[in-house]
């Protein structure tokens, strides 16, 4: 049996259907011209782009293709559970609309088995007023509220983010409503299940055509759109917190109430021998991201291979930052995405907890990418439940970092490993043919797939070293009241301020700008900002009255350093916030105490 018969085999076992290939329908459209604005920018303009291409679903390929529809032969689910998701009652034809993701989560407590809870509510409201559905799943007579850490580990998954990537929604859906059914022992008995299924929930109901939407997908036909209704891409806004959405879930990411937080997406990219890739929080700084690569997640892997479910680590065959020539014969290494903060799984890594990127393989077909969704799901909850080292682990960490024991190092920018490890990929071989029109969603004209793996060792680059680091500051950094926007940021964000008693002169220390330069391109709407300069010791006058002092210990002491520092790569500098009180020669206006302050010296906790 080939490597992808065998995931075939073993997803098959795990959908509960015989899944057979779903037919494409041939080219309705001419190709799309090759994009050739970035022959024209300039060398720095062109890394800044180069940086933006190698993210999660935004790989570059050459090759012009058709935009291929995808008709699909259903795949029926028998018995048909109840209730039953869209996808599951179209035969994984069609994806559930937040309408159809509403009435089955309403529909989910008469099958409650004796002995677990279930409690739906909403963690607030998109831009277009619907809302952000919320599952709290549980053993025992009720859950906990999540106001602050459960005594149980809890487990948050978060699907659809980017509103066509689909199969994540319908995924923890059905495996939501076959742990309440189930009234054996399950996970359910050992930890606390958060579910939210539909996050971009205006960007799922923006339905439109996969062959325009989601070029690359094979099914559903008809998909959402990737940003919000604001046409934000909610998996860059978690530094900028700009969306409605970042809003509502803010408040749980940073209040230490999550232990495992699982983000659920589609790739784009390679064509590989995996149904699924992953990734921990590649944020070098995440204090538990190696552990979650190497033994959490290799773990996850190993045991889904036992079942015939090929995984591995998320990333793009790839020359040059996501381009790929799609027939080279030998692939020149396996690159992963970016480390930023303003990536969800990034952010939450940096608050001292687990973080894990889903991404399907989206040249499988819709009921497949399901199903390998829902049992890498299923595997991370058993280990999360039985595994008591798991949440410890989060518990210590928090810890350190809430008593200032944790290490006060941060790593402020970062570039991708420049010694890679060498592993093992699997590769699928396409080759050349005359016939192929734009058959098949994402395959490019002239090429045809052929199903066969060829295992190549390659460089893998799916870590990132340190380039700019920096050290907390003893007692903090000293914001202006009168910057507001940064103020209200910060306090988005989680971040405590306190207020100064007395007025007080100080020793502090002042970041001199050299100079101030913007990318040439917006991006998300923003002309990204990054400095240069140098750090120099000064006196501050502290005054109540026009002062905040940002503390550097708690649980977002990580994300303040991000956010504050100006050599941060991904903070208030980069998003704009600070653009007015920048200019070569000046003074960067986030200064840092060196020194610890007399507890006279500021009034705890006067401002959140």
């Amino acid at each position: 049996m080939t490597a992808r018969g065998a995931v075939a085999a073993g997803l098959a076992v795990v959908a509960g259907v015989t899944l057979s290939a779903c037919t494409p329908a041939g080219p309705r459209t001419a190709p799309s011209p090759a994009d050739s604005a970035t022959a024209r920018r300039s060398a720095d303009s062109l890394l800044v782009e180069r940086e933006r291409q190698r993210i999660a679903g935004e790989a570059v390929r050459t090759a012009p293709r058709a935009r291929a529809a995808w008709t699909c032969v259903p795949q029926p689910v028998r018995p048909l559970p109840s209730p039953a998701t869209r996808a599951e009652r179209t035969g994984y034809c069609e994806t559930s609309s937040s309408a159809d993701v509403a009435a089955f989560m309403a529909e989910l407590p008469r099958v409650v088995a004796p002995g677990r809870t279930l409690h739906i509510d909403t963690i607030g409201r998109t831009g277009e007023q619907r809302p952000i559905l919320r599952a709290v799943a549980c053993a025992g007579t009720s859950c906990p509220d999540l106001s602050r850490p459960a005594s149980k580990p809890v487990l948050w998954i978060q699907g659809n983010i980017h509103g066509g990537e689909v199969e994540g929604k319908e995924a923890v859906l059905a495996l939501l409503r076959d742990l309440l059914a189930d009234p054996k022992p399950n996970a359910l008995d050992s930890l606390v299940l958060v579910v939210v299924p539909n996050y971009n929930a205006d960007g799922n109901d923006a339905f439109g055509a996969q062959s325009v939407l989601r070029t690359e997908q094979q099914g559903p036909a008809i998909v959402g759109k990737r940003p919000n209704g604001a046409n934000l891409d909610l998996n860059r806004d978690y530094i900028k917190a700009e969306a409605p959405e970042t809003r509502a879930m803010l408040p749980y990411l940073t209040r230490g109430v999550i232990d495992v937080f699982v983000d659920l997406h589609t790739t784009d990219g390679s064509y590989h021998g995996y149904a699924l890739t992953y990734a921990p929080s590649l944020h070098p700084g995440a204090p538990l991201a190696r552990w979650t690569q190497d033994t959490l997640l290799a773990g996850v892997r190993t045991a889904l291979r036992t079942r015939g479910i090929e995984t591995f680590p998320y990333g793009n065959f790839s020359a040059e930052y996501g381009r790929e020539p799609l027939t080279d014969s030998v692939k020149s290494g396996w690159w992963t995405y970016d480390h930023r903060p303003r990536f969800g799984t990034n952010y939450f890594g940096l608050t001292g907890g687990i973080s894990i990127l889903s991404e399907a393989y989206s040249h499988d077909p819709f009921a497949r990418r399901v199903a390998a969704t829902r049992a890498f799901l299923a595997e991370i909850a058993t280990r999360v439940a039985n595994d008591p080292g798991v949440v410890r682990r989060v518990r210590a960490v928090r810890t350190a970092m809430l008593t200032g024991r944790a290490p006060r190092d941060v790593a402020l920018a970062a570039r991708l490993v420049a010694a890679p490890r060498r592993d093992t990929v699997l590769v699928e071989v396409l080759v050349p043919d005359a016939d192929s029109s734009g058959m098949e969603p994402g395959v490019p004209l002239g090429l045809r797939r052929t199903g066969r793996m060829r295992a190549q060792e390659m460089p893998v680059r799916d870590r990132f070293d340190v380039v700019q680091r920096g050290t907390l500051p003893s007692r903090g950094w000293v914001v202006e009241r009168r910057d507001t926007a940064l103020v209200a940021l910060l306090r988005r964000h989680g971040i405590p301020l306190s207020a100064p008693l007395r007025t007080e002169t100080l020793r502090a220390e002042e970041f001199v700008l050299d100079s101030v330069v913007m990318a040439p391109r917006p991006f998300q709407g923003h002309r990204e900002v990054r400095l240069a300069g140098r750090w120099r010791s000064t006196s501050l006058t502290l005054r109540p009255d026009s002062m905040w002092i940002v503390p550097s210990r708690g649980l977002g002491a990580y994300i303040a350093a991000q956010l504050l520092e100006p050599e941060s790569d991904d903070g208030a500098t980069t998003w704009n916030v600070l653009d007015d009180r920048l200019t070569p020669g000046g003074v960067h206006p986030v200064r840092r105490i060196p020194d610890a302050l007399p507890d006279r010296g500021v009034r705890s906790g006067a401002a959140r």
